[in-house]
């Protein structure tokens, strides 16, 4: 856990970049406030890069390209700030008037969830995602099972989910690609880990 050297309600844009410039803890940054994300388990960190290591070889020649959560993803029309699992930005990146670090136009997110943050991921998380125009997917991995979800926006706006199971096949139609769900989930022992802080969803808030 991260605390704020100063104990202040509000921080600006540029105080936020600033703190991420020297940190080695990544941040979010909602309505003035900034959140420390909490570490992920082994477990998290080979799960977000199985998925991108089955995604790459399949972009490869696409005008599509696969990051990992050391990208930044700026939601305009919230303002949220924050590091997707998995990011997939086709054609140019567009970049953040006020951030040439953090992109706008992720045509797919991925984000393997933990036991601290899958409330959020499923729901305010989501909410803000959906504010981004460019979005077309969102991958949700579980952690407790063999299991991939897809929510998939259609042209009118409306977002449906389609889910795959051990044994069967996630197909990404913004990006022409698919997960196995047995290549990209890996079960382990499931340990109980507490997290203390400002919010319940894994994050911390500074001031």
């Amino acid at each position: 856990m991260m605390s704020s050297p100063l104990h202040r309600t509000r921080y600006t844009w540029v105080e936020y970049l600033a703190l991420e410039a020297s940190s080695n803890v990544k941040h979010e940054y909602l309505d003035g406030q900034i959140y420390a994300m909490a570490g992920g388990t082994p477990e998290h960190a080979s799960l977000a890069a199985a998925v991108i290591g089955l995604l790459f070889p399949q972009l490869r020649g696409s005008p599509c390209r696969a990051h990992d959560a050391d990208l930044r993803v700026r939601v305009p029309k919230t303002g949220l700030a924050t590091y997707p699992d998995v990011t997939i930005v086709c054609g140019p990146s567009q970049r953040d008037p006020e951030d040439d670090n953090a992109v706008t136009n992720p045509t797919l997110i991925v984000e393997v969830l933990s036991q601290s943050t899958e409330d959020y991921d499923r729901g305010d998380k989501f909410e803000h995602y959906k504010g981004l125009s460019s979005l077309s997917e969102y991958v949700l991995v579980s952690h407790r099972e063999r299991k991939v979800e897809v929510w998939a926006r259609d042209p009118e706006g409306t977002w449906t989910c389609n889910t795959a199971r051990s044994g069967e096949v996630a197909r990404l139609a913004s990006i022409g690609a698919r997960l196995e769900v047995e290549s990209c989930t890996t079960l382990r022992p499931n340990r109980r880990v507490e997290w203390r802080g400002a919010r319940t969803d894994g994050y911390y808030r500074l001031g």
